[in-house]
């Protein structure tokens, strides 16, 4: 059997890459080891960027459904714990320094044209997870559960697959996206340096008793740190005294009783446990994202602690920059160079969130000098200036990839602009190609993209919400390749050929 790519791994990113592939007519086939989606607590919130990506996919109706209820939940607690109201919204945290919308200005030109995205914040990875595979079966993916793969061999053509469940399977490409134990990453010698665990962290759905006492939100104590909320049942604890003995053990509710009364010092009890999981600060990335055929996405790529919330939204990065550019290698027009770009391009933003999870486990300490830092860095993020600053680094609003070009766009995730049709850019993103926007009616402009037709739609409009903008070159991972104000096509022939090959 045939296929263009295999893809190790049926979690949010590696179906996330399917649908990305098959959207561009690419014959993929998933491989999951488990015969049914992983229901343990993750991640429960995606970042701005993120939600981008899926509205741009059109996405968006099934994920806000699903926030819409969440938002509820949360509500609920909050006003139990005395709290709520429009402005304790939390955009995030640093260290378990929460910071709420009210102190944040999100007039800042970093947010400007955000759009309905904005609105899809809190979901949960199992939820991401079911949407993502139903786009995927809709689309025509194959997905094999309760597959695993074995073993494969790669070669200059391609890659021979070896599964649990019959023949080998040949494909032109491997992605693993296998997790953060990834056994493509393992047997294709990539390179994962790092920095070994140092805490030991304990997250649950549980029935707790003797916890309506307990404020909601990140508290320090006296050794390590807790969250009760935001949700019924929700537990997390941190404690500093290295990672556990065997993290694949059974987490049992007397486990978490006691991690909680550690930490907390409640009289608290854990009748009964939903889903349980430990973690740790473990902190490793691949030298790089490609050898050869093999490619990794996600944690398979790097791992780190779930502080801030990353690990989902880095990995969903991965997906939608890779997806277009192997699809483009696969269909024979991509440039030289581009497939080695995804590494280039994801490598530092992945490198940025080991940090960021560093720095935060460091000033979680319960020592003196910790504290007296924590406070410091708590009034900074308080300010308005410090709390727009964490809500654009967690937002990714800042995030902007190495394309040479003078308008300060270039590089950056595009903004949803709003067209005088009463669409907006997202909307005109559903089919995954790249898209030229003419906002100026200039003949010259579509002239010189016409080579480029199948692999660059056109798109003729006015823009309301950026009315100097002339000409806007939008990559199909939405990043901006070229843009320009003056009415002229400088640069842009050179934009195309450097990212969508050369003219057909």
């Amino acid at each position: 059997m045939n296929r263009d790519v295999v893809i190790s791994g049926g979690g949010p990113v590696g179906l996330m890459l399917a649908c990305e592939l098959r959207l561009a007519g690419v014959d993929v086939l998933v491989v999951e080891r488990l015969p049914e989606p992983d229901q343990t607590i993750k991640a429960g919130s995606v970042n701005l960027t993120t939600a981008e990506a899926f509205y741009r996919r059109g996405l968006l109706p099934a994920m806000d459904a699903v926030v819409q209820q969440n938002f509820a939940q949360i509500q609920k607690f909050l006003e139990s714990r005395g709290g709520g109201g429009p402005t304790a919204v939390p955009v995030g945290h640093f260290a378990g320094i929460m910071v709420t919308s009210g102190g944040v200005d999100f007039d800042d030109p970093a947010f400007r044209d955000v759009g309905p995205a904005a609105r899809v914040v809190v979901i949960q990875q199992q939820a991401v997870e079911a949407i993502l595979a139903g786009r995927a079966a809709e689309l025509g993916v194959e997905i094999r559960r309760g597959v695993e793969l074995t073993g494969f061999d790669a070669d200059a053509d391609g890659v021979t697959v070896h599964l649990s469940d019959g023949a080998p399977v040949r494909a032109g490409w491997l992605v693993g996206a296998d997790g953060g134990r990834s056994r493509v990453r393992k047997l294709a010698g990539f390179e994962f340096p790092g920095t070994d665990p140092a805490i030991t962290g304990r997250q649950a759905m549980a029935e707790l008793t003797g916890a309506d006492a307990l404020p909601a939100g990140w508290q320090h104590g006296s050794g390590g740190l807790y969250v009760h909320g935001p949700t019924p049942g929700r537990m997390l604890t941190v404690e500093f005294d290295g990672p556990p003995a065997d993290r694949d053990a059974p987490i049992t509710a007397q486990e978490l009783e006691d991690s909680f009364r550690r930490v907390s010092g409640a009289d608290i009890r854990v009748t009964k446990v939903h889903s349980a999981t430990r973690f740790t600060d473990n902190a490793r990335q691949a030298s790089t994202y490609r050898l050869g055929r093999v490619l990794l996405a996600g944690d398979a790529a790097h791992v780190h602690s779930p502080f801030g919330g990353q690990g989902l939204n880095l990995g969903i990065g991965d997906a939608v920059n890779l997806g277009w550019k192997l699809a483009a290698t696969i269909h024979g027009w991509a440039p030289a160079g581009l497939l080695d770009t995804y590494t280039s391009e994801r490598h530092p933003i992945g490198e940025w969130v080991l940090e960021w999870t560093r720095a935060q486990v460091a000033l979680m300490r319960s020592d003196v000098r910790t504290r007296a830092l924590r406070q410091v860095v708590a009034d900074l993020l308080h300010t308005g200036d410090g709390a727009t600053y964490l809500a654009k680094k967690l937002s990714g609003v800042l995030h902007r990839y190495p394309i040479d070009g003078e308008h300060d766009l270039t590089g950056r995730a595009a903004p949803d602009f709003a067209f005088a049709d009463g669409t907006r850019l997202g909307d005109r993103l559903h089919d995954g190609k790249a898209l030229l926007l003419d906002l100026a009616d200039h003949g010259d402009l579509r002239e010189t993209a016409s080579g480029w037709a199948g692999r660059v739609h056109v798109l003729t409009a006015k823009c309301d919400s950026e009315p100097a903008l002339t000409g806007v070159l939008v990559r199909p991972d939405g990043h901006i390749a070229w843009a320009r104000e003056d009415g002229s096509t400088a640069g842009l022939e050179g934009a195309l050929r450097e990212w969508f090959g050369e003219p057909a």
